[in-house]
């Protein structure tokens, strides 16, 4: 079993955003990293306190997700922290080592993890 992160910013606190966000970097990490949907253990999704009009989990639901156990939480605010930001946290049967996962993070969300060059 892998763990597999991204994540992504959303422009505006609202239902259509938000999922349409999740669902690009759900697919983005899935393609990146072959991952079939039976494959997939859970997904954890964390949004951070301004984002209040869904949850991300329904976006996975909404491409087919719909056999693997979804989880959201709110994303611990710290000070000066990025706003408007989705993260995954995908658990992936895998027949691949921790470090051959490809981490995908877009949009101001790359900021996160500056050491990823090849994020889209």
């Amino acid at each position: 079993m892998i763990g597999v992160r991204g994540a992504i910013t959303v422009n505006e606190n609202s239902k259509s955003d938000i999922l349409e966000s999740t669902k690009v970097l759900l697919i983005a990490i899935l393609e990146s990293n072959n991952i079939k949907n039976d494959d997939i253990i859970s997904i954890y999704f964390t949004a951070t306190k301004d984002l209040t009009k869904i949850y991300p989990a329904v976006a996975a639901r909404d491409i087919g997700l719909v056999d693997c156990a979804l989880l959201c939480g709110q994303e611990m605010y710290v000070e000066k922290s990025l706003n408007k930001c989705i993260r995954i946290l995908i658990h992936v049967n895998s027949t691949s080592c921790q470090k051959e996962a490809k981490h995908v993070y877009l949009r101001e969300a790359k900021s996160l993890r500056p050491d990823i060059l090849d994020s889209k």
